[in-house]
């Protein structure tokens, strides 16, 4: 068995990838992560105003959830849209015990309207400025302790999209930074990532699978476990 990612190395990960989306322009604000030991000898790896993660799990319209995260800096990274990038861990005992990776796009494009010659001009903003595009929030999230997960109902790993409070879509393994990055980039910022996709930093090691058979059974998402 392979070595499981460690938080030395998932804060490596997000602050190498932090980096190169503000290198290449990707990034127009952001935030580096930090590790802290927190009640019961758990080891966080999560960014400044992390507290204000919560607001985005209340019964508030989406609006209001974006605004509150901007006006914290809530956030890893927020994208030149306007789009905000969290991610946050927690290992117990050497080993993850739970994730939250989240993208909120950006509901009302008030840069865009400010500035609109900084999307028109460049394709990667193409799909931004259509009408049609509704925005949702999507997160990946990874919960091992006991009493939360419930097979089927619960999955450890799963993605939910929207702030539906039911839908969790099984997921196969908890999920790394770069895999994270990778799945925004590809399908959120798709000439983006074939710019900048090559020169992304090294995914590293990845989770064990977490998935149940009977959560195979049905529609679920597959983390690669190796390299692209």
């Amino acid at each position: 068995m392979s070595r499981m990612p460690t938080p030395e190395d998932i804060k490596k990960q997000i602050d190498g990838i932090v980096g190169y989306l503000v290198e290449v322009g990707l990034a127009g604000d952001q935030n580096f992560a930090f590790r802290r030991e927190v009640t019961g000898g758990c080891v966080e790896v999560t960014f400044p105003q992390a507290k204000h993660v919560s607001i985005a799990l209340k019964d508030r319209t989406y609006h209001e959830i974006y605004d509150h995260l901007v006006q914290a800096r809530a956030y890893n990274a927020m994208m030149p849209d306007g789009a905000l990038v969290q991610m946050m861990y927690v290992f117990a005992g050497g080993k993850l015990e739970r994730h939250r990776l989240a993208f909120f796009p950006a509901p009302h494009l008030e840069e865009f309207q400010n500035n609109p010659d900084i999307y028109l001009e460049d394709e990667i903003y193409a799909d931004v400025v259509a009408k049609s595009i509704v925005p949702f929030p999507v997160r990946f999230d990874y919960d091992s302790r006991d009493g939360v997960h419930r097979e089927l109902v619960h999955p450890k790993s799963h993605l939910t999209l929207g702030q539906y409070e039911n839908c969790r879509i099984p997921v196969t393994a908890p999920m790394t930074p770069f895999w994270f990055i990778d799945f925004i980039l590809r399908n959120f910022y798709h000439t983006a990532f074939d710019r900048y996709a090559e020169k992304l930093p090294p995914p590293g090691t990845s989770f064990e699978k977490s998935i149940l058979p009977a959560e195979r059974r049905v529609v679920h998402v597959v983390i690669p476990a190796g390299a692209l």
